[in-house]
């Protein structure tokens, strides 16, 4: 009787304690539930300004930015200029050694003096007075066959007179002529071969100007990429130059993003050297090939409103507006979940159709109205 006792007793200590266990867990989950329900993140469905847009990367750029190029191999002599210099069309900025180009120089000069009609005036005085001679003896012969004609038709003189007279006259008409042609084809090698000693010397004048780098445009020296002494070749630029005072944006919009993008959009952009500012620009050029290796297309924008002080390749973070719709219903991007549901209270879920989003906001076209209360989903 007293182990029945003892043992009932047991029982319902095993059972009492087994239901106490079972409060304190229903008891500690409604505590947890609770907790987790009011630290839950709600809002409520705004009217507000919203826009699509792409983002884009990009840098600050000189308007008619290049880089200077050598269009001969050499060693760098003198650099002209210094970084920051404003130089115009056509100065020299670096100048490249070349010793042989001096030298041809120097021939061709030489050759021009040369060559020169009044250095070879003795040659032309001794043919003319070779031709002269030669016109003299000519009408000196041509006289003494007349009058031996004259002589022969009366029948004075020997046959063989009359024909030495006739024969010589003939060449001395010949030599006439042989010396006429001399003088005037000498007189026209001469000037033949001081025009062509001039363009040799234009030929190589031009090649000794290649050796000295000058600017294609008006504008600033922003960066000198070599030194004195240095070597130059054709396949390296020596110097970045540009507009001193009209900048753009260049940006690079991913292959997907492109066909949405047209001139004239409105561009906004921050950079880190204007921190916490946004700017407006606008597309002005869409470069229509795309870089194959970022598979990316290069688009340039126009300031709108401009920052005081700009430099090339300061970095620009863009966004391109597509679309712009006032008064639309938004919600922040995070109260949804998987782009096509909200959590309403008590859990419950809701579906609702999408319009224009950015990176923080998106227009809910149908499935809430302004005075339905979402609830964040958690991460």
């Amino acid at each position: 009787m007293l182990i029945e006792i003892v043992n009932r007793h047991k029982t319902g200590y095993t059972q009492l304690s087994t239901i106490m266990k079972k409060t304190h867990f229903i008891f500690f989950s409604l505590l947890i539930v609770c907790s987790c329900k009011s630290g839950t993140e709600k809002t409520r469905p705004t009217i507000e300004t919203i826009s699509e847009s792409v983002y884009a990367s990009g840098i600050v750029k000189s308007k008619n930015q290049y880089e200077v190029y050598s269009t001969v191999n050499g060693i760098i002599d003198e650099i002209l200029v210094t970084e920051g210099d404003q130089v115009t069309k056509g100065e020299p900025i670096i100048r490249v050694s070349n010793e042989t180009s001096k030298l041809n120089v120097h021939n061709a000069k030489l050759a021009v003096n040369n060559t020169n009609i009044n250095a070879n005036a003795d040659q032309i005085k001794e043919a003319k007075a070779t031709l002269d001679l030669a016109r003299s003896k000519m009408k000196n012969d041509s006289s003494l066959f007349a009058r031996q004609s004259i002589l022969w038709s009366k029948g004075i003189g020997s046959r063989n007179d009359f024909d030495q007279r006739k024969l010589t006259a003939k060449n001395s008409a010949t030599e006439y002529q042989l010396a006429g042609l001399r003088y005037h084809d000498l007189k026209r090698q001469l000037t033949f071969t001081a025009d062509q000693s001039k363009t040799n010397l234009k030929i190589s004048s031009s090649l000794e100007d290649d050796y000295v780098i000058k600017a294609e445009l008006a504008g600033r020296i922003f960066k000198i990429l070599k030194e004195k002494g240095e070597l130059v070749n054709t396949q390296s630029p020596v110097a970045i130059m540009g507009d001193a005072n009209d900048f753009l944006i260049e940006m690079k919009v991913d292959e997907y993003d492109i066909t949405r993008i047209s001139k004239g959009q409105k561009v906004l952009f921050t950079m880190d050297s204007y921190k916490g500012e946004v700017f407006d620009a606008q597309i002005e050029k869409i470069e229509p090939l795309m870089n194959e290796q970022s598979r990316s297309f290069t688009v340039n924008a126009i300031f709108v409103t401009k920052p005081p002080v700009l430099y090339p390749n300061l970095l620009v973070e863009a966004n391109i507006i597509i679309h712009t719709k006032e008064k639309a219903l938004t919600i922040p991007r995070s109260y949804l979940i998987g782009d096509s549901v909200v959590t309403l209270a008590k859990g419950k879920i809701r579906k609702v159709e999408l319009g224009l989003m950015d990176y923080q906001k998106a227009e809910i076209k149908s499935g809430l109205t302004a005075d339905d209360l979402i609830y964040k989903p958690k991460p």
